[in-house]
């Protein structure tokens, strides 16, 4: 049982008394005044498995639906066969300069389009759509359509002759169906019909026993032949009033009110098995809920999600805009006043990720679980050189730890299946997965030799391992995960290549994903995010393998490689270097910055240790420019927000909630009327990016110690933040005005000591153990990996980094300890 502690600090803000109330968020729904006309004003509801997009129509409801295991295909990895010669030609070809006949040799062994024997990847694929006709529903008024974060609940209300209709629409965290409950001011006024469609060629849409029923087979692609069997089932119970039922469409006529359950399932068991039965699933899923009244089904959806989202509460203050529907919000929040509007979309990105990556599911993909295709962009499959990682940078720093676990099941799929390609393509050991995977868990090249020609999708990923264990000490998932964190460290240590000056180590070929430094020429070896990937990969290995007392040898092998990795390197425009050589542009906007991979979500360059490398990676970042993708600017903001520019962050976040164009067009960025992210296209990504580069404005925890408000913006002076998480097992809330902090509170799971830095100008005055920090933090959860000196150009103009001025003190905690610094 933990022991309960409580300290109490003066914080002394320039000597004046400051006092700031704490007030809940005032506002956590999204609001619209009429129906959406399009999907992308349609609002995701979800449970980690079953996903819905409401459209909110008066005349005609429409659910388009979504399982999360319906993807094209079957079971099957993508590895080609003997193509190592053509990449040890590579090698040669690139330690000789010929970058071009490297790249043309890996077009022609990989083409861009997949060859008869292979597949660049299955695509995640909609069930289809759930509608519900309304007779006499065209002309209606005071229409409101919301969806309610705070409860994981869409409604629909409006009236038409008089009478008031309002539909409650979710997908149950208690049982894997989604409910529509619908309700009249007036007895007897409910009269519609209920059918459905889907777009998958092999299907079957019938009525039975008073129920629609749709049955299907997924899509065929490539070589794979399409063998995911799902059924759906939409079952109404009726209060009052007659169900009829024809051929494909079910009638209902005078009732009082009905409630449908919606149930998705599949045959999908695992990526290597799909003998399970779809039929009995959905029997499952519709008996259980059915078992229960409506009002304690969704009682029990309510607790269940909110055992996750109340964790964390965000007070930004309202103005005005806060009153007005969220389209609208988004349209003029760049000249307008609405912080509301950023802690709205903050809690918007961990509600979808809450909604769309629970325990015992897939991973959240391209697009969560929401599309409405059969051939959605880039397949919304899992693209790990960027796009799945920001999936899940809130999952720790915004306490939803739980969310994490798809995704390192998933990683412990591909550490298996990763053996293919590493053995076949490289003659190595361990394990890798190239820049896309999908429900089947391939891990060979995707999308051709330019595209991905990128074996690091595994670093990547491990990172968010040895992560998990940081944030919360959990020794037995370590335990669990080490092999994965072997194998991967494994791999790297047997493709590290000599660099033509035989001075390094470097992985060969790759590329700094997607991007090139010759016209048409992305091939290369030793770029700067490789060498900090293998960095974070072997540090990670040697750190686990000494807390767990295993592999003593082989850490000593990964420690003399880790010695050869090249240090990270300034450029002749102060830029941090992107390559090995000194090739970057100035006028280079490429919307991937792989190479401040270091900087975000690494903690290898810090503001305070390294002022150089902090000061090219923001030249590199002028160079590349605010606009882009969506994806793009939210990693910008976590960029900014580790350089320690709230403002600038700040910026990026109202460039990122500006209207997106409803059709795609280009790198345009934005967000969506329902709140969603453009590239465009939708990727969820932006979405969860943006929620972590907000948290980092508010608390960062690498290089060692907890930075209390390392980033506030000028236009957030007065808020507040309960709940979010820092390594080490802590938990954090703060309250701050007129951008000055007044109360801090740590809670400790773990124990050990807290190092908090916070700024100059408060002054700490306390009875407890509060002294000021010397030498490196004695916490085993805030280990720093000292990175080599960086190489300057001698034609690189450093003007020096400028930080503000700040104070770090240490304290001890105990297991189970709350520690209170207030304003007095």
């Amino acid at each position: 049982m933990f022991k309960f502690i409580q300290h109490k600090i003066l914080l002394l803000a320039c000597g004046t008394i400051i006092s700031v109330s704490v007030q809940a968020q005032q506002n956590l729904k999204l609001i619209y005044n009429r129906p959406a006309e399009n999907w992308n004003e349609a609002l995701p509801i979800g449970n980690g498995k079953l996903g819905a997009m409401v459209f909110g129509g008066a005349s005609q409801e429409h659910l388009q639906l979504n399982e999360e295991t319906i993807w094209a295909g079957e079971p099957g990895n993508n590895v080609p066969k003997n193509t190592f010669d053509s990449i040890q030609k590579i090698r040669r070809l690139l330690n000789n300069g010929q970058f071009e006949e490297a790249q043309n040799v890996s077009n022609r062994t990989y083409p861009r389009q997949a060859p008869k024997d292979l597949n660049y990847g299955m695509p995640y694929q909609t069930m289809g759509d759930l509608f519900l006709d309304f007779k006499d529903h065209e002309n209606f008024k005071n229409y409101k359509r919301t969806l309610d974060i705070e409860k994981a609940i869409s409604t629909v209300s409006y009236e038409v002759n008089g009478v008031t209709f309002k539909r409650e629409i979710f997908s149950s965290f208690a049982d894997n169906v989604i409910i529509i409950k619908l309700s009249s001011s007036k007895k007897g006024s409910l009269h519609f019909c209920i059918n459905a469609s889907t777009p998958h060629l092999q299907k079957s849409i019938f009525t039975d026993k008073n129920q629609l029923v749709i049955n299907g087979t997924s899509g065929s692609v490539d070589n794979k032949t399409g063998k995911i069997n799902f059924k759906t089932v939409a079952f109404p119970v009726l209060k009052g009033g007659k169900l009829t039922s024809s051929k494909d469409k079910l009638d209902i006529s005078g009732a009082d009110e009905v409630v449908i359950y919606v149930s998705v399932a599949t045959n999908f068991k695992k990526y290597n098995d799909i003998s399970a039965n779809p039929d009995a699933r959905v029997s499952e899923y519709l008996q259980s809920a059915l078992s229960k009244k409506y009002d304690t089904e969704l009682k029990a959806h309510i607790e269940k999600y909110q055992k996750y989202f109340k964790r964390v509460n965000l007070n930004l203050g309202t103005t005005e805009q806060a009153k007005k529907t969220t389209d609208t919000r988004i349209k003029e929040f760049g000249t307008s006043d609405d912080p509301d509007l950023v802690a709205l979309y903050f809690q918007f990105g961990r509600y979808l990720l809450i909604s769309s990556s629970q325990q015992g599911t897939q991973p959240a993909n391209l697009q969560g679980i929401w599309n409405y295709q059969l051939n959605p962009a880039w397949d919304s499959k899992y693209t790990v050189n960027i796009n799945t990682e920001m999936n899940y940078w809130p999952a720790e720093n915004t306490n939803l730890s739980e969310m994490h676990e798809p995704l390192f099941d998933m990683i412990q799929d591909l550490s298996v299946t990763g053996q293919e390609s590493a053995k076949e393509m490289y003659h190595a050991r361990g394990w890798n997965v190239h820049h896309n995977t999908d429900l089947w868990r391939i891990t060979g090249i995707v999308d051709g030799g330019f595209y991905g020609m990128w074996p690091m999708g595994g670093a990547w990923l491990t990172q968010h391992i040895w992560n998990h264990y940081l944030y919360t000490g959990n020794k037995d998932f370590l335990k669990k995960n080490y092999q994965v964190l072997k194998g991967c460290a494994l791999f790297y240590l047997d493709v590290l290549q000599q660099d033509p000056s035989k001075q390094y180590l470097v992985v060969s070929p790759s590329m700094s994903p997607e991007n090139t430094y010759m016209k048409g020429v992305g091939i290369t070896a030793g770029t700067t995010m490789d060498n900090q990937l293998v960095f974070d990969v072997f540090n990670n290995f040697i750190n686990a393998s000494k807390i767990l007392n295993e592999d003593t040898n082989l850490s000593d092998k990964v420690k003399s490689a880790l010695k050869k990795i090249p240090p990270m390197q300034i450029g002749q425009h102060t830029q941090l270097q992107e390559w090995l050589k000194d090739m970057d542009r100035t006028d280079d906007q490429h919307r991937h910055i792989s190479h401040l991979y270091g900087l975000f979500p690494s903690g290898q360059i810090s503001p305070f240790r390294n002022p150089e490398l902090a000061e090219a990676a923001k030249n590199s970042m002028i160079y590349r420019g605010d606009k882009s993708t969506g994806w793009s600017m939210g990693w910008k903001v976590n960029w900014w927000a580790r350089l320690l520019d709230g403002n600038r962050a700040f910026k990026l976040i109202s460039d990122q909630l500006s209207p997106a164009p409803l059709e795609a067009k280009g790198q345009s960025g934005g967000t969506y009327p329902n709140l969603l992210d453009a590239h465009p296209p939708f990727q969820i990504d932006g979405n969860f990016g943006c929620t972590s580069g907000i948290t980092e404005m508010l608390l960062q925890s690498y290089d060692g110690y907890i930075y209390i408000l390392p980033a506030l913006p000028d236009a957030l002076p007065n808020g507040s933040v309960k709940g979010l998480k820092a390594r080490g097992g802590f938990e954090i809330d703060i309250d701050w005005k007129n951008a000055k902090l007044t109360k801090l509170v740590i809670k400790s799971a773990l124990g050990g000591n807290a190092r908090i830095r916070i700024a100059k100008e408060i002054n700490l005055k306390s009875e407890t153990n509060l002294r000021p920090a010397k030498g490196e933090n004695s916490n085993e959860y805030y280990p720093v990996n000292v990175i080599k000196t960086p190489l300057i150009s001698e034609n690189a103009q450093l003007k020096g980094y400028a930080v503000p001025e700040t104070q770090v003190f240490d304290f001890n905690t105990e297991k189970g300890g709350t520690y209170i610094f207030e304003v007095k």
